[in-house]
This record gives C-alpha cells, structure tokens and sequence, in this order.
C-alpha cells in the first residue's frame, strides 16, 4: 500500500472510528465503498499497527462493494460485553453468557444483512442498554436526542459524549492532515487528554 492511500484510509478511520482509536469508546463501524482499497490488506495492516494499543479490525460484512468493518478496543469490548445489563440483553438475542467476545462477534457478523442490523449491534458499539431497548421499543422513533445514536435515556449525559467523541475526532483528523502518523496521534491525543 502506498503512503498516500495508508494517509487516505488513515484520515477515513479518523472521520469514523476515532472514539474507538482513543479508547474512550469500545467500538465503533466503518463502512468501506471503494472498491480500488484491498479491504483485506488493510485490515492486515491495520492489525500490525494497532495490536500494541489493544485495537483490533474485523470485517463483519461484504456486501457488493461495501464491507462493514468493526474496529474495536478489545479489552475495552470484554468489559463492557460482561457487563450484567450487557449479558442480560444479549442473551434475549442468543448470545450465551460463556461465549468469548470472539465468538459473540461472530455470532454478530452472522446476523448482519447488507442493509439490515440485527438491534442489538448497539450493544456491541457501547450504547447505552436502555437507549437500545428504547430504540427497539420505539422503532427508531420519539427519541430524546439523536447523535452517534437515538438517546431514549439520559440525554445531557448523552450529549457530553458525543461532544467528546466530536472534539476526538476533528483532532485526530487535523494531525493526520498535518502529517502525523495515526497512532502518534492517538498517542498525542491519550496524553493531552487523560
């Protein structure tokens, strides 16, 4: 892969994962539409790069030319899958409390259909569990706030992050603009920021 395309995929993962990148989210999906990128080969890639800060990417699924690829924080993700709210929502889905987060994602992956989610992808991306029982219950609809997801349930707390996981992203994207390398930035980001 050349420079200008690692820098082109970085400045994309920045847009769209950045909250997962600095660890202040577990997860968070990307979707790839250009078919010229090895979607495969950056996921190797990316793998290397970002296994010494926990990270992982995975495709969950391919679709035409779009390919739906998770990036998590793995211990981050285990936490939070076991949470007991967590576990409880996800065993009314099939999930078994004893799977490993591995196997749970592919459980996940699945259950994705090109242009339809199985509901309880909110929990694997760190919604709250009342905010995505909220969202089930009201077909998307009468939602208190709607940012990174619909806010059933404590809205201003709700809005505080997604302020946060807004001034993540405009600043990894503006380092790597500048020319830093994604993970020096995620790095910048972490000490300025703990």
């Amino acid at each position: 892969m050349s420079e200008p395309e690692r820098r082109e995929f970085d400045i994309e993962l920045s847009e769209h994962t950045a909250p997962a990148l600095t660890g202040i989210k577990c997860a968070n999906l990307f979707t790839v539409d250009k078919p010229d990128w090895l979607v495969d080969e950056l996921c190797n890639e990316f793998s290397v790069r970002a296994g010494r800060f926990g990270l992982n990417m995975k495709v969950l699924c391919r679709c035409g030319r779009r390919t739906l690829i998770y990036i998590y924080h793995e211990d981050i993700l285990g936490k939070w899958l076991y949470r007991s709210d967590v576990k409880e929502f996800l065993y009314e889905y099939g999930y078994k409390p004893d799977e490993s987060t591995e196997q749970k994602l592919k459980r996940l992956s699945s259950r994705i259909e090109c242009e339809n989610f199985p509901h309880e992808i909110g929990a694997f991306l760190g919604y709250p569990i009342d905010d995505v029982r909220g969202f089930i219950k009201n077909k998307g609809r009468n939602c208190l706030l709607c940012g990174t997801w619909k806010v059933y349930h404590e809205a201003e707390k709700a809005e505080k992050l997604f302020k946060k996981y807004g001034e993540c992203r405009d600043y990894l994207c503006s380092q790597i603009k500048k020319g830093t390398e994604l993970f020096a930035a995620v790095q910048q980001y972490k000490e300025e920021n703990q």
